[in-house]
């Protein structure tokens, strides 16, 4: 087992502040975890998905399921269902990146779905095999947190691993473990919008700084008994926002 836990939080397709946290990265000493959402809303998502699975592929690092990856496989198996979801959340970014710019003005989100398919099969498959959750000594890594309602953590409900928030913040850890999540944003555990640093409570290390929304990736490196530092990568452009109704109408009518 490796010396210390290297994770990094949800990356959104912010490539270039992955390849910046990533410089230091030493495979021989660390345990890399991407503790997931590597797509959706930013500007290089296809590189953060490939560097992502060559990662995983060619250094043994894990990549955890987000609720992002799972927002892209089921727009894929159901995509008139799910267009209009996927796109308020990022997803136009992820599809373009992929495949082209203004490809919903030429295909109709079932035709998008397919090229998709038939284009990154390899990926997609890649994708629905992402654990949910990832264990490293005293340490669990998730995307969004547990269920502490549960006898065993362990059965926590895949949705949850994916979903959760509210109760899995403020509710008491009674996993005997250190935790390590994203998917929240450390400004709203914070509670001031300007404060993307780490947060920290009961065991419980959120370590998402919104870096698409102009904060902060945050490679956060651990060893058995807490944090011994923490990397950062500043987004230096203005925040992502998400699209309009009309907008996203706009991509229905195109075809």
């Amino acid at each position: 087992m490796k010396k210390l836990l290297f994770t990094i939080g949800d990356i959104h397709g912010e490539y270039d502040l992955l390849e910046e946290v990533l410089k230091a990265y030493d495979p021989k000493l660390h345990q890399l975890v991407l503790v997931g959402d590597l797509n959706d809303r930013g500007p290089k998502v296809k590189e953060s998905l490939l560097k992502g699975k060559e990662l995983v592929e060619q250094e043994q690092a894990v990549y955890i399921r987000g609720n992002h990856e799972q927002m892209l496989l089921n727009f894929v198996q159901n995509p008139q269902e799910r267009f209009v979801n996927y796109m308020r959340n990022g997803g136009k970014e992820t599809i373009e990146s992929l495949m082209y710019k203004g490809i919903f003005s030429e295909h109709s989100p079932k035709e998008v779905a397919q090229l998709l398919k038939e284009k990154w099969a390899d990926l997609l498959k890649f994708l629905d095999e992402r654990p949910f959750y990832y264990e490293w000594n005293q340490y669990i890594c998730v995307h969004a947190g547990v269920d502490f309602e549960k006898s065993d953590w362990h059965d926590t409900d895949n949705q949850d691993f994916i979903w959760i928030r509210e109760p899995f913040h403020t509710g008491k850890n009674n996993t005997g473990k250190k935790i390590v999540f994203g998917h929240t944003v450390t400004s709203l555990l914070h509670q001031d919008e300007e404060d993307y640093s780490i947060w920290h409570s009961d065991g419980k290390f959120g370590i998402d700084g919104g870096g698409v929304f102009g904060g902060i990736i945050h490679g956060a490196i651990f060893n058995d008994k807490g944090i011994v530092k923490d990397i950062q990568a500043k987004n230096p452009r203005e925040g992502w926002h998400s699209p309009s109704e009309k907008e996203i109408e706009a991509l229905q009518n195109n075809q």
